[in-house]
């Protein structure tokens, strides 16, 4: 296989600084007018944007397939990079004249004269760090969803977005979909009247969850290297099953079922209803026992099931609930479904025969009630007879490709330039505050946790050792803006992170 060894001093962020000399190698380049991409000169819209890759695998293999399948065949992929040799072997083949690399540092400080934007899809510890490094190259950006590992590092790369100029997408395609221009038009229509309330549930998380970390110390297989992917999170052992997909259900590395659908089925209220930031959040979370009244605790893990209600004040004054429901919680059935057919189907754009309806979304509102898959995707009014009674006139323009359309706007967009043409998930005024309202529900998951060491005496078992647990049931106040939880001063550890010795903090 073909890589291209680390041999400069400045990589290991213990290599010394590389965000610190990425911003200032960034500010001898400027975004010049529309006719070029990325202050580089190529000419738009004739030439291709220059795409590097920074991971190769899962999600990142249909992010690369489909800037290469774009209609106007207006996008290259010029470099791959990704820490494991094996999801890395299918796109060196696919793509022989795109160079590899390990080490994302490396290519950016080699080649950053060498490419246009970049595009990011990997464990969501260190989607912060790659993200922020390529903006202050000056580099348009598409993120995989969720933005970001942590409340706080979704602020800096909103804030970096817009500094940098340059255009971003949070890969969350729904956003794209046709459903999600039908959706607005109904509501602009007033189908749904005033919404009260909104269900969001996912079949989420689909690996394993609610458990210990492993006792068992296995070896690293030779393909990966584990210093590289471990990145900004703490020093730990490597563990059976992490790669390619079960990371997502540890703290220290994923952001579990709501970081995983959160933006993919919180984002069309969130867009559509202009959510902002809560004020107002709890949880409850399922719970393991591992003796009589020993609760098993492993916080390491997220739970294998949770719900949260997120509370928040619209422009006209009214409150609306949205709530959070994944691990097989659901909402109520709604009343308006024959009794003999299963909700999912209906409401989440199941397709029949298969086990992953993946999520769904439920407006309940005055005068109605809409549902959708995730994304937005196939919208439908409740009860069903409704959409064969009622016609709302296409208002917005479709997006060309419908979801597939998601990558080819962004693509569009950053040979146009910052500012000329607009994108379905940019950082500033969508994707970023959405981020940090999945990863508030995170939060309290988190602080669901948190406990302290008690003595009580039991009438049936006597006196017994056990724990209290104040950050449980109870109403979370949200400082948004500020970010911060004002009445539980514990929770406010979850909001940012320390990162590894040797990886800089984020700086703008």
């Amino acid at each position: 296989m073909r890589t291209i060894k680390n041999k400069s001093r400045v990589y290991g962020i213990s290599r010394r600084n590389f965000v610190k000399t990425a911003a200032s190698g960034a500010a001898a380049l400027t975004i010049l007018p529309n006719f070029t991409v990325s202050g580089l000169g190529h000419k738009a819209p004739s030439d291709k944007l220059l795409i590097a890759a920074v991971g190769c695998g899962g999600e990142a293999a249909d992010d690369i397939r489909h800037y290469a399948i774009a209609p106007k065949k207006n996008a290259e992929i010029a470099f791959l990079c990704d820490v494991d040799d094996r999801p890395a072997a299918p796109r060196i083949k696919q793509f022989p004249k795109a160079s590899f690399y390990h080490d994302w540092r490396e290519m950016f400080d080699k080649e950053s004269k060498n490419f246009d934007a970049v595009t990011v899809a990997i464990p969501d510890h260190n989607h912060a760090i790659v993200g922020l490094a390529a903006m202050q190259l000056k580099k348009h950006l598409y993120l995989q969803k969720p933005l970001t590992h942590d409340i706080y590092e979704a602020r800096i790369l909103t804030q970096a977005a817009e500094k940098y100029k340059v255009v971003t997408q949070m890969g969350d395609q729904g956003a794209s979909c046709d459903g999600m221009r039908t959706l607005r038009e109904w509501i602009e229509a007033d189908l749904l009247g005033q919404i009260e309330k909104v269900f969001c549930w996912t079949d989420r998380p689909v690996w394993p969850q609610g458990i210990p970390w492993p006792t068992a110390k296995p070896e690293v297989p030779k393909e990966l290297n584990w210093d590289l992917w471990l990145g900004t999170a703490q020093d730990t052992n490597y563990i059976d099953n992490l790669v390619p997909f079960n990371w997502r259900g540890w703290w220290r590395f994923g952001t579990g079922a709501l970081g995983d659908m959160g933006c993919h089925i919180m984002g069309p209220p969130f867009k559509l209803l202009k959510l902002g930031y809560p004020t107002d959040v709890s949880c409850s979370a399922s719970t393991v026992y591992n003796g009589i009244f020993k609760e098993g605790l492993y916080p390491d893990s997220g739970p294998v099931s949770s719900s949260v209600r997120f509370t928040y004040t619209l422009d006209n004054g009214k409150k609306l609930d949205l709530y959070w429901m994944d691990g097989g919680i659901t909402p109520e059935r709604p009343l308006e479904i024959d009794p003999s057919i299963n909700m999912n189907e209906i409401l989440c754009d199941y397709p029949l025969g298969l086990n992953d309806y993946e999520g769904g979304t439920l407006f309940i509102g005055t005068k109605g009630k809409a549902a959708c898959g995730w994304g937005g995707r196939n919208p439908i009014l409740l009860p069903l007879s409704r959409n064969k009674e009622i016609s709302v006139p296409k208002k917005y323009p479709r997006v060309e490709g419908d979801m597939d359309g998601h990558w080819w706007q962004w693509i569009d967009a950053c040979i146009a330039g910052y500012g000329n043409a607009e994108v379905d998930s940019p950082f500033v005024g969508y994707a970023g505050p959405l981020t940090e309202t999945v990863l508030m529900g995170n939060l309290l998951l988190r602080s669901f946790n948190i406990r302290e060491k008690i003595s009580r005496t039991d009438p049936v078992y006597g006196k017994m050792e056990g724990f209290s647990f104040p950050g449980r049931y109870i109403n979370y106040k949200w400082d948004g803006p500020n970010m911060r939880i004002t009445n539980f001063e514990q929770a406010n550890q979850f909001v940012k992170r320390e990162y590894r010795k040797g990886w800089s903090e984020l700086k703008l």
